[in-house]
């Protein structure tokens, strides 16, 4: 990755990596499990991390106009293109090893379909898996993967 920070400190830095990368509520349990359920199929590193809370989430926000603290959507950005809700999880499903791949012809529903389902799990996710006080701080072995 690299920041490159212009002259001027009301523009944000632009971020430039070679990686997918996966935005996650950084708070949210079944978004960390998420993130860990994906390093561990993710064998080649194809993958790079960022929670929503942190400079680098924020900033990949912003780029993208979207809201800084609604934190209801995974995002998928690959290049300059984001993917969120269902449409992120299916471009992740199809890069994990295994027989993940299997789930992207998914991708052929709809999207406000997909999204139905998405969003009752996301509306609901705190309440059914729980919620930390803050980031969670990745183990060393992880801590590669996060920008």
């Amino acid at each position: 990755m690299i920041w490159m920070v212009p002259e001027r400190g009301d523009i944000m830095p632009e971020i430039h990596n070679e990686h997918p990368v996966l935005l996650f509520d950084g708070v949210c349990n079944l978004c960390n499990s998420m993130v860990t359920f994906v390093i561990k199929r993710d064998q080649n590193a194809t993958f790079k991390f960022a929670s929503l809370q942190s400079e680098v989430g924020q900033t990949i926000l912003m780029k993208h106009s979207l809201p800084l603290d609604h934190f209801d959507s995974f995002y998928y950005v690959e290049g300059k293109k984001l993917y969120t809700k269902s449409t992120a999880a299916l471009k992740v499903a199809k890069k994990l090893d295994g027989a993940w791949k299997l789930f992207y012809p998914l991708i052929f529903i709809p999207k406000p379909l997909r999204d139905i389902v998405y969003s009752f799990v996301a509306k609901n996710r705190y309440r059914w898996f729980g919620k930390k006080d803050q980031c969670m701080l990745p183990n060393l072995e992880m801590k590669k993967r996060f920008l």
